[in-house]
């Protein structure tokens, strides 16, 4: 639809796709306002958006961004005792670091602090020192990149953390596209999210919801029996898939909480509410 207000120019706001959305699109260029609006990062393919929020979008755009970094997969046993950091990050290579400021430019809101920052650059466009990328973890940013390239408008609360959207499905806040489930309940589908704790939040449980928690979130990309395919943003520097177990029902864990994954203790299940 077209909106307007007296004395100001027609803006846009995010409608499904319609006939409408080309002459939306087309008036919103030649009244300038896509150039003062708080969204003028975001495309107009994706601001109108030209085609409805679905699942295959999701997937595909995860997908893309994995062949990208080079299509690394990790089924390892972490070891989180001894670590190894990698002599080439990726996140730092010509061509990915440049890919990873996409994620910050487009994912995060006009105007947000980290919305200038890449792979290897602050917003100042300082190169910061390797060691020092835990500051400038990008895998919530990845997670945003994902949702508002597919469409999803303002229906994501778009954030450099991924509390920030666990805590609004959990709340199941007004027009958040969102809804939290308990991974022994619910079999997550392909563009639904999965979630694990990090550091200090390794142990937390969905029960502890609501919470500001240090964690990792990966966007399932596939749904196969007995293993879910995800995609993830800053694993191992780098857009990576990994292949998770799943019960014979399809869940993260059996009806008694026990997580399947001997790797990951994932403690929520983000359902996505797609238009498709």
């Amino acid at each position: 639809m077209i909106a307007t207000t007296a004395g100001r120019s027609p803006t846009l706001r995010c409608v499904p796709n319609t006939g409408l959305a080309a002459a939306c699109a087309a008036l919103a260029l030649l009244a300038g306002c896509a150039s003062h609006r708080p969204d003028r990062h975001v495309p107009p393919y994706a601001r109108v958006p030209y085609a409805p929020f679905s699942r295959d979008a999701a997937v595909a755009i995860a997908l893309r961004e994995w062949r990208a970094f080079g299509e690394h997969v990790d089924d390892a046993m972490p070891d989180r005792e001894h670590p190894v950091e990698p002599e080439v990050k990726p996140e730092r290579e010509q061509g990915l670091w440049q890919r990873v400021g996409d994620y910050w430019w487009i994912g995060m809101d006009a105007g947000s602090d980290e919305s200038g920052w890449t792979g290897r650059n602050d917003g100042d466009g300082r190169v910061f020192p390797a060691p020092d990328d835990g500051r400038y973890a990008w895998s919530a940013a990845f997670v945003s990149y994902v949702m508002r390239v597919a469409g999803a408008c303002d229906g994501f609360p778009y954030s450099a953390s991924h509390w920030t959207y666990v805590d609004a499905a959990f709340a199941q806040k007004p027009r958040v596209l969102l809804r939290t489930e308990r991974p022994e309940i619910y079999a997550p589908r392909p563009g639904d999210l999965i979630c694990i704790g990090r550091e200090a939040s390794r142990g937390i449980t969905y029960d502890d919801l609501p919470a500001r928690f240090a964690g990792h979130c990966d966007v399932v990309v596939d749904a196969a029996p007995g293993a879910l395919t995800v995609v993830g943003g800053n694993v191992n520097d780098a857009v990576t898939m990994k292949h998770v177990p799943v019960t014979d029902a399809g869940t993260l864990a059996t009806p008694d909480g026990a997580v399947v994954d001997p790797r990951y203790r994932w403690f929520v299940v983000v359902r996505v509410l797609y238009a498709q």
